[in-house]
């Protein structure tokens, strides 16, 4: 039987693209007097070539908070009090950004659709109350792979660099942030012409026509099967005082399915931990403090490896850290992909697949353990037929 196609694409963890479309490297960091607070709608977080966290990335002087509203989130109802800050807003009542004599200390930008936007300034008190900042684009957007509906509609990077240039009086200041603008409009076409103009899921479309087993490479690698989960010391978004740098491997732990060997380590963090990490890894913070030193545990890892082993995940998270830590592994299979294949939809969480299966999970040993055992149950229902008992709810709900 022939094995079914793949379509899994490696993401950056940083800009949170695919690597073939990674536009991190273009990143130019420029300061501002401004300090700039993004407010991004969360269907724009959903976006793939959404502008707002290549211009938070490419300004230091900036935060980052995907929400709907500046209310209930302490840091943005902190920032709407602050003497001094406006929203960059177009109405009739805004403020010529050309005109401004005294330019606002902190400006607040909103990224989303007209519409969206609109909803978040005006149904939020907070921020229908701040001065508005208006301006008027001196050329039509080179955002060529997304339409705007009018020549004086940018993107938002375009937006914040302009804006900033006419706050600041520093006519092409800001240019230099635009670079990643660029090169990921070059890329997105590049990429999309070197597939013959058809998107990913065209190509899926046209993939599940086919009869395949979805887990044939599964069931041929089943010897070699190791099956792995790992945890980060990852930094909310909207974090005013996160280090820099990508998401770092903070636990790994693994089984090899064939003879039920176990791998556990916890990795010792190179940067503050971020203040939820204890938390969601069920383990104190203390732990994670002292944990293991980085070489010695991929010293370990790379002896408990063996030549021809297949590592087998729940999406690919924890290959893209392994991978950044310098230790990737190209053997891999993503089982929650497979499972969409099989089923042609979602299969839920790990955790719920092995609840539908029966498995009892640990408690006490930290969430990572908790989702290896899940991981594991999967994959050996996958392997003895049982797939469908993990997805049987999915599949009464298809069949209504």
């Amino acid at each position: 039987m022939e094995a079914p196609a793949t379509d899994h694409r490696a993401l950056c963890l940083k800009c949170r693209r695919p690597r073939a479309v990674c536009w991190c490297d273009a990143v130019t960091r420029v300061p501002s007097k401004t300090h700039v607070v993004f407010i991004q709608h969360p269907r724009e977080f959903r976006v793939p070539v959404s502008t707002c966290r290549m211009a938070h990335l490419s300004l230091p002087n900036s935060e980052l908070h995907v929400a709907l509203t500046a209310a209930g989130t302490p840091a943005l109802e902190a920032v709407c009090a602050r003497p001094g800050t406006a929203v960059l807003f177009p109405t009739e009542d805004a403020a010529d950004a050309d005109t401004i004599a005294v330019p606002p200390e902190t400006l607040v930008v909103i990224d989303g659709t007209w519409s969206n936007a609109r909803k978040v300034v005006v149904n939020c008190p907070l921020l229908s109350k701040l001065p508005r900042v208006a301006f008027r684009p001196d050329a039509p957007s080179r955002y060529r792979i997304r339409a705007e509906p009018d020549d004086a509609f940018v993107s938002t990077i375009e937006a914040t660099a302009i804006v900033l240039e006419k706050l600041e009086r520093a006519p092409g200041r800001f240019r230099p942030i635009l670079t990643a603008f660029d090169a990921m409009v070059e890329r997105q076409l590049e990429y999309a012409n070197s597939n013959d103009h058809r998107t990913r899921h065209v190509r899926a479309k046209a993939r599940n026509t086919v009869r395949v087993d979805p887990l044939a490479q599964l069931k041929d690698a089943s010897g070699s099967l190791v099956a792995v989960f790992g945890e980060s010391n990852a930094w909310p978004m909207d974090a005013l005082d996160a280090p820099g740098g990508e998401p770092e491997l903070l636990q790994l732990v693994a089984e090899r399915l064939s003879t039920g060997a176990r791998f556990e380590a916890l990795l010792r963090p190179m940067r503050p931990l971020a203040p939820n990490v204890p938390m969601h890894l069920d383990l104190p913070a203390e732990v994670l403090l002292a944990a293991e030193p980085r070489e010695a545990v991929f010293a370990r890892w790379r002896a408990f490896l063996s030549p021809g082993d297949v590592l087998v995940g729940w999406g690919r998270y924890c290959h893209d850290l392994l991978a950044h830590e310098g230790q990737a592994h190209e053997a891999f299979l993503d089982v929650r992909a497979r499972l969409c294949q099989l089923h042609a939809g979602r299969p839920g969480s790990v955790e719920a697949c092995a609840g539908r299966l029966g498995q009892a999970l640990p408690e006490g040993r930290g969430r990572a353990v908790r989702r290896l055992d899940a991981v594991v149950a999967v994959t050996r229902a996958a392997l003895d037929g049982r797939a469908a008992d993990a997805l049987s709810p999915l599949k009464t709900k298809a069949r209504r």
